[in-house]
């Protein structure tokens, strides 16, 4: 808890001190938008920069968006989720993309375009246990999550005692963890639920916690030119068999129906 404060407390810092955002115009002299994401080697669906690796979902609709606005797309990988904000205030990217979830914490440092891709966190686990349907199941959980993430904030809220949270997980080691025992239960978003259990029949999901969220892209407060681009190119694609057909190239023929039961209160 003390580390997110203080995590908190230097990106605001960070807003503060940083200079005026230069928005779309700057973009476009530059002939370049720089794409701050986490690479995650074992769930690359959103973002991957590797030979062989398709590139992921939110990596194909930024490559649309910038072939259409005669934009180079610059990748720049940093290495935590945590770091990903302070990148952004400090200008070391225009946005962040890349499974990155809408939280109210978050609202209050950047703006976030409109939704990408529906999101919801739940409960993980592996047979031959019982799948954890409800919060008195999961407060008895080793619940493992990274730090700095919204899954972090969901346990918290769901009011899992400190002490049986194990936030020190690498981005895409959940089903490791789970099967070493190190933790009995994790909470992920769906979409990277879908992924690990297509993968994985033993992983079996479990109760969701909080509402339905949005996965989008973040952009520093101020910019308000960039976030209307963005968010034109965003609606645009939702509206074409562009979007479901990522949904089904990364994440299975049922990845449609599944984000459906995801987005019901």
């Amino acid at each position: 808890m003390h580390h997110a404060r203080g995590v908190l407390a230097g990106v605001i810092a960070l807003a503060v001190a940083a200079p005026a955002a230069a928005d779309w115009a700057e973009v476009k002299q530059r002939g370049a938008l720089r794409v701050l994401y986490v690479y995650d080697e074992k769930r690359p669906e959103f973002f991957a920069d590797k030979p062989g690796v398709a590139p992921g979902f939110d990596h194909e609709v930024l490559q649309g968006f910038a072939s259409l606005h005669k934009l180079k797309l610059e990748l720049v990988n940093v290495p935590t989720w945590d770091a990903l904000l302070p990148a952004l205030q400090a200008k070391k990217g225009d946005l962040v993309a890349g499974r990155f979830t809408v939280t109210e914490s978050r609202r209050k440092l950047v703006e976030f375009t409109n939704e990408v891709f529906p999101t919801r966190n739940v409960v993980i686990n592996r047979r031959p246990k019982p799948p954890v349907t409800t919060l008195e199941q999961l407060r008895a959980e080793k619940v493992g999550t990274i730090r700095g993430t919204s899954m972090a904030e969901a346990i918290a809220a769901a009011g899992v005692p400190a002490s049986n949270v194990d936030d020190g997980l690498a981005a895409g080691s959940f089903g490791e963890a789970l099967k070493s025992g190190r933790v009995s239960a994790a909470v992920w978003g769906v979409e990277s639920a879908i992924a690990l259990s297509r993968e994985d029949a033993d992983v079996q999901i479990g109760v969701f916690l909080g509402p339905p969220g949005s996965l989008a892209w973040a952009v520093r407060k101020g910019e308000p030119d960039l976030l209307r681009e963005l968010n034109a190119y965003v609606d645009n694609v939702r509206r074409t068999q562009t979007w479901s057909r990522l949904v089904v190239k990364y994440f299975g023929e049922a990845g449609p129906e599944i984000l459906k039961k995801a987005r019901t209160p």
